[in-house]
């Protein structure tokens, strides 16, 4: 009952008599839940980034479109001959659409965000889990599941809009209702045992590793990612789709002399029926070791000429050799080190709750605070790891270029697959920096062209 007890303007619903009984006949338990947001420095600090953030992303849209709007009216002297204005006018028309879509799924997605967070639903939830005496890492995973399994339900029209409204409209989507079920139970599935197992290792350092439990908790998600790049095209990836080796003869002698030339072994060349979700196109390279192997989608491999699979897939070995993939890697777990430590510390600061209605710190609720509290900041920090990428892409291209001996397979592929999947050739340059790992299509093919010459 003591969490249906409100102050209203600082008068207490209940009389104060029947708070001394109450607080009398619970000695024994320990009150966590007190939903009343606290207003202090920390709080209005964190709306105002929040809120900056928000608008933010909503300006960045807003620009790209108006940007795209104004230039993708004539084709661009790269595209003639490739694409006609009635192409280029659909291009524009996606762009916008899923631009728009996908700002309106942010605006709801961080208005949900705030809701959970000022309404008192988390100290609530925790209050519920307390009081039934559960052991603290069953308390935290059935505390993240509820939240997961809450989001997961509020996706859902909003990825099925996407699926058959969106993606159907423009031609690509060849998804079954059917299929989408059955994928969304199998990643259902996949996300409760992984999820569930790696929760449950990571619950269980906070609780016995004490004040290092940031470092171990770092070597455990390290293994994991390592573990994943391995399981996943072997395990994962066939219980959604069927790999097959490739069945054209030919660009499988053509790919694998490609792959003999860069000094890079395959452990096989796959095709995936990718086409039976949809039409767009893509081919990559998955796995570690023993189990890493080459993926032509059948979209790619029915659109495309031999000439410009081989300069995609010369892209894709120019990451390997590059050593991208561990860069990143490496990116990817420095970071992940020093946000760990961060939240370690800020787990302990008793404002963090009694800001937003705990009386005393849930452990892993503070998780889940300082996720939220730190994400506008992380937000911010964008920019650095996209100009990376972007880096990445470059040298990558210059790579297929060398390897295949001529630019053109490469810069007629990307013209394809600008045209295969309608893609925004006039992005503005501050989305561009902000949300971009590739560079933009126009800067790929004039710089492969300049250096063609």
């Amino acid at each position: 009952m003591t969490f249906f007890l409100r102050t209203v303007r600082g008068i207490p619903v209940s009389t104060a008599s029947e708070r001394l009984q109450q607080a009398e006949n619970n000695q024994e338990l320990r009150e966590i839940e007190n939903p009343m947001i606290e207003w202090n420095a920390l709080l209005v600090t964190f709306l105002i980034l929040f809120l900056a953030r928000s608008l933010f992303k909503e300006a960045l849209t807003r620009i790209n479109i108006r940007h795209l709007q104004h230039h993708g009216r004539r084709v661009p002297e790269l595209f003639r001959g490739e694409i006609d204005e009635a192409t280029l006018s659909r291009m524009t028309d996606y762009t916008v659409t899923t631009s728009r879509f996908t700002s309106f799924e942010g605006i709801v997605d961080d208005l949900l965000t705030l809701t959970v967070l000022l309404s008192g639903v988390l100290p609530w939830l925790t209050g519920i889990l307390s009081g039934r005496q559960l052991p603290f890492i069953l308390s935290g995973l059935l505390f993240f599941s509820v939240l997961m399994l809450a989001s997961g339900v509020i996706a859902v029209p909003f990825d099925l809009y996407r699926i058959f409204g969106i993606e159907k409209r423009y031609g690509f989507s060849t998804m079954t209702f059917r299929l989408w079920v059955m994928d969304s139970l199998k990643s259902l599935g996949i996300s409760v045992i992984l999820l569930g197992a790696l929760g449950s290792a990571f619950l269980a350092l906070i609780q016995y590793a004490r004040e290092s439990w940031w470092f171990w908790s770092w070597l455990l998600f390290a293994a994991f990612q390592l573990l994943m790049l391995w399981l996943y095209p072997v395990v994962i990836a066939p219980l959604f789709n069927r790999y097959e080796p490739i069945q054209d003869q030919d660009l499988k002698r053509a790919v694998m002399d490609l792959a003999r030339r860069a000094e890079l072994e395959v452990a096989g060349i796959y095709q995936v029926d990718e086409g039976k979700r949809s039409r767009h196109t893509n081919a990559y390279f998955t796995g570690l070791g023993k189990t890493r192997r080459i993926v032509l989608f059948d979209t790619l491999l029915a659109s495309s000429t031999r000439e410009e699979i081989l300069a995609v897939l010369a892209h894709e070995i120019g990451h390997w050799k590059k050593r991208h993939i561990l860069k990143q890697l490496i990116f990817t777990e420095l970071t992940s080190l020093g946000i760990l430590y961060l939240f370690s510390r800020l787990l302990k600061w008793p404002l963090l709750y009694s800001t937003f209605g705990f009386s005393e710190p849930v452990t892993y609720a503070g998780l889940l605070l300082i996720g939220i509290l730190t994400g506008p900041f992380f937000f911010f920090l964008k920019p650095f790891s996209a100009a990376m990428l972007r880096r990445f892409e470059r040298e990558a291209d210059d790579y297929s270029r060398n390897l295949i001996g001529t630019a053109a397979p490469m810069i007629s592929a990307l013209k394809r697959l600008a045209k295969d999947n309608l893609a925004n050739l006039f992005p503005h340059p501050l989305y561009v920096w902000f949300h971009y790992s590739h560079p933009p299509l126009l800067e790929r093919i004039g710089r492969l062209v300049d250096r063609r010459a």
